[in-house]
This record gives C-alpha cells, sequence and structure tokens, in this order.
C-alpha cells in the first residue's frame, strides 16, 4: 500500500471513530438528560383565575414519600352544589397559570375545578419531575378529592392535556369508580414521540421515560373522551385516533378542523363545550 493510500485509510479510519464515539456521546446524552428534554416546567406563575374574573382558593397537598413535599393547585367551586368535578392535569411545560384559559372556560360550563402543579412546576415542590413522580402527584390530588374535598369518584372527571393526558389515562386505570375519563391531545408512547425528533438514534432502547399510553387504554373501565385538533403540529391527530381504536371501554372521538396543540376550544368552542358537557352528562347517565 502506498503512502498516500495509506493516509487515506486512516483519515477514514479516524473518521469513523468520531462519528461513532460522537453518535455514542449523542445516545449517552439522550439517556441522561431526557427527564430535561420531557418535562419543560416554569416556576412563574403568570396568570390565576382572578385575572379572569374568577373567585379560586389555592391548595396545598402533602406529598406521602421520604421527605416532606407539597403540591400546589387551584380549586375552583361551582356555585351548582349538584355540579360534577373536573382533576385537570396540564403538560409538560409552564404549570397552571400557562392553562388558565382553558380551567376558566370548563369552570364556566359549570364544573368544579382541581387543578395542580406536578412537583417541579409553578408552586409546588422544587425537584425534577419523572414519569414515576407525575404519576405519584395525580394520585395525591385524586386523594385529596376524595378524601380532603368529600367529593363523589362517581361525579368526578379526570381530564389531562398532551403528556396530561397520559397521566390521566393511568389515574383513569387505577380508579375505574370515576366518572369518565376526557383526553385533549395526547399521544400513544413516548418513544413513538421520541422517533418523529430523534429518528436516528434507537429511541426504544433509551428511553427510561416511557409515558406509554397506548398499551393502557384497552384496560380502562371508564368512559373515554378523546379531542384532537386535525392541524395540531406537535402531535398527530393519528395518534387519538390510534388511542381511540384500542380502547375497550365506552369512547367517543371528536376531531377539530382547524385545531391546534392548545387552541381546539378557541377554534370551534361549539364542537368542543357540546362535546364535554355531552360526555359528561352521558357518563352520569351511565351511571
Amino acid at each position: 500500500m502506498s503512502l498516500s493510500a495509506s493516509r487515506s485509510v486512516r483519515i477514514v479510519l479516524g473518521a469513523a471513530a468520531a462519528l461513532i464515539v460522537g453518535y455514542a456521546g449523542a445516545c449517552w446524552y439522550l439517556w441522561e438528560q431526557q427527564r430535561e428534554l420531557i418535562f419543560l416546567p416554569s416556576r412563574d406563575v403568570q396568570r390565576v383565575p382572578p385575572s379572569l374574573g374568577l373567585e379560586y382558593e389555592d391548595v396545598w397537598l402533602p406529598v406521602d414519600g421520604d421527605r416532606p413535599e407539597r403540591l400546589h393547585g387551584w380549586w375552583l367551586q361551582s356555585p351548582d352544589g349538584s355540579a360534577p368535578t373536573i382533576l385537570y392535569l396540564h403538560g409538560n411545560d409552564l404549570n397552571i397559570g400557562g392553562n388558565a384559559e382553558r380551567i376558566a372556560r370548563l369552570h364556566r360550563m359549570g364544573f368544579n375545578i382541581l387543578a395542580i402543579d406536578y412537583r417541579g412546576y409553578g408552586r409546588s415542590a422544587d425537584r425534577l419531575p419523572s414519569e414515576a413522580s407525575v404519576y405519584e402527584d395525580a394520585q395525591t390530588a385524586w386523594t385529596y378529592l376524595v378524601r380532603g374535598r368529600r367529593t363523589d369518584p362517581q361525579r368526578t372527571l379526570i381530564y389531562g392535556h398532551s403528556l396530561g393526558g397520559v397521566i390521566a389515562i393511568d389515574l383513569a386505570l387505577r380508579h375505574p369508580e370515576a366518572l369518565g375519563l376526557i383526553v385533549e391531545s395526547t399521544f400513544t408512547s413516548m418513544s413513538e414521540m421520541a422517533r418523529i425528533v430523534y429518528w436516528m438514534f434507537p429511541v426504544d432502547w433509551l428511553l427510561n421515560q416511557r409515558f406509554d399510553a397506548l398499551s393502557k387504554v384497552a384496560g380502562l373501565q371508564v368512559p373515554v373522551l378523546f379531542i384532537h385538533g386535525t392541524a395540531d403540529s406537535e402531535v398527530p391527530y393519528t395518534m387519538s385516533e390510534r388511542l381511540f381504536e384500542a380502547t375497550g371501554a365506552p369512547k367517543q372521538l371528536v376531531l377539530i378542523p382547524g385545531g391546534g396543540h392548545e387552541d381546539n376550544a378557541a377554534v370551534s368552542e361549539a364542537s368542543y363545550t357540546r362535546a364535554v358537557l355531552d360526555f359528561a352528562h352521558d357518563s352520569r347517565r351511565a351511571r
């Protein structure tokens, strides 16, 4: 082999080695940092119900564990003493303040609302969230409603938006006594979402925060309403279609033409409101 050919081989091998090391490093980064990539909390709660003309109560929920921690939430009481209750679980970014408009809209439909921030979000305990911790936080909120507020589980809807929809599915799976489940703009699994963005990596091997809603919906025993906008650029609406198809419980699917990830109610307020109210009414009649 000539000197120039040998040099070329060394260059190619060096480049290949650098690519392998770089690829392995990127895989390590995704494994180690995936919680920081998934959870995007803000500690600054910029909007509160009074800014939308609503009265509310700050609530603090103790979380069982090795160290004392609390969740912060809002309780919005309906003037109708017989109104059903919604436990509202938000998505992966911001906090309940970023969901104030959606929470206010649901309250104005006549529901009592408990909306919470997971640990790491808003005024709740300061820690890096995980899949396990947000499931625990949802359970803490449910326990608070049933024991602290004496809310009838059979008159309580679990509502989750985006990542909160996966959390809501997990909670509803453990509480078949709930009135029903509303899932808006939610994905099938974190691995399928990761494949959209990180298609070049073996995400099924790398993920330890799996949020696998698709494997859970078949076990649901409560009525389910899926809502998704057809123009959602973050989570394809076809994922709600697949969740709907895999669900074994009584179910409905409402697609909002032109609705995005955050604005289904604004894009088609009549369709959104009718879907939620009819679902709550039908679920109560089924009881």
